[in-house]
């Protein structure tokens, strides 16, 4: 029997067993549309490829770091001392997470600047929303996991803003914490949270993301849509595989690039180990993610009017991330026709704020 003879054998083998046809032909009719913003939709991909990164170095940190105030600090210590490239592992682990998120935020206002929310693709945009905020939600519960002096205090800046919040803050601020105060039950959780609960989410969520890409296909925008059917003609598709996956392939090089080069150049530091009774030092914010919402409580006076001013800004934030949450049901007016500039101009105005007010909360 020749090599030939026994490929096919073992493919008709898996055939049987794993009914394989149909995913080639998926994979055989998926096309993607060719127009002037289609490197847009790399981003989706790209974010995608950081998160595995994540998933793989953090099941590599794992092996060695010990969630408890008294080893923490010491354990991550151990890695970027005493393991061989473990210091690279971390740094990779670290920005990766950074470039993740802010791919996430691209790829976000690419979707609403070339209006892919629109029916029947409603869902998908709630389900990619919540794979956003989950992204937060690793980086809010991975940065206290060092356990040193600045993400200890910007731990308990930030349960104390969810502390604020009218009603349900209170409980979960003490939720998150464990207790009252941050300590060594708030890193138990947090890593609790960083390992397990929020991988299992995302896992589920980014499964139904990605089944209802495949089932609704990738949107054109309006404009280009209308102008190949002025011209009689439809818009140019690109075979998924292999025209596409090869060049998606090399954005996740191209990422990867980037990625490793910021890992080796500026190590991501551990700083010196967090002292619960010590004075919160100078100068301290959050992670440039949640910069402009830290800079924006910052500046608003103790009570506006007879409320406080940190409880009306988080008022403030609650409705405008339901605003945006709700973006695909408010695009579109009572006759169906698209609130073109209104899109826009909200997605233009809410980039202008986060890039402003983190540059500023940066530098002041």
């Amino acid at each position: 029997m020749t090599f030939s003879d026994k490929t096919k054998r073992a493919a008709g083998w898996f055939e049987e067993r794993l009914g394989l046809g149909g995913v080639r032909e998926f994979i055989a009719h998926k096309t993607v549309p060719v127009h002037s913003a289609t490197m847009w939709y790399y981003f989706g991909g790209i974010t995608l490829f950081l998160f595995v990164i994540q998933v793989l170095t953090g099941i590599l940190l794992l092996l060695y770091y010990r969630p408890t105030t008294s080893e923490a600090y010491e354990s991550v210590q151990f890695i970027v001392t005493r393991v061989q490239f473990g210091w690279l592992v971390r740094s990779i682990h670290s920005w990766s997470a950074n470039l993740m998120i802010l791919a996430a935020f691209i790829h976000m206002f690419s979707v609403v600047f070339l209006r892919s929310y629109r029916r029947p693709r409603e869902v998908t945009w709630l389900s990619g929303i919540t794979l956003l905020g989950l992204s937060l939600g690793f980086g809010f519960s991975g940065y206290l996991l060092p356990w040193n002096t600045i993400s200890y205090f910007a731990t308990k800046v930030g349960t104390d803003m969810a502390a604020s919040v009218p009603v349900i803050g209170p409980p979960l601020a003490r939720f998150l914490r464990g207790g009252d105060d941050v300590g060594g039950a708030t890193l138990t959780r947090f890593f609790g949270f960083h390992v397990a609960v929020l991988p299992g989410v995302t896992t589920l969520v980014l499964m139904l993301h990605l089944l209802l890409v495949q089932k609704f296909g990738i949107s054109s925008p309006p404009k280009t849509e209308e102008e190949y059917r002025r011209r009689g003609d439809r818009i140019p598709q690109m075979q998924f595989f292999p025209n596409f996956f090869l060049r998606e392939l090399m954005a996740w090089y191209a990422a990867l690039a980037v990625l490793g080069s910021l890992a080796a150049i500026f190590p991501w530091e551990l700083g010196s180990k967090a002292d619960p009774f010590a004075a919160a030092p100078a100068g301290i914010r959050p992670e440039w993610y949640f910069l402009a919402p830290f800079y924006t409580l910052k500046l608003l006076p103790s009570h506006i009017w007879i409320i406080e001013g940190e409880l009306l800004g988080l008022i403030g934030f609650g409705l405008l991330a339901v605003f945006w949450v709700a973006l695909p049901f408010w695009a579109t007016n009572r006759e169906g026709m698209e609130r073109t500039k209104l899109v826009t101009g909200a997605g233009v105005a809410l980039i202008a704020y986060l890039a402003t007010f983190s540059a500023l909360g940066y530098w002041r």
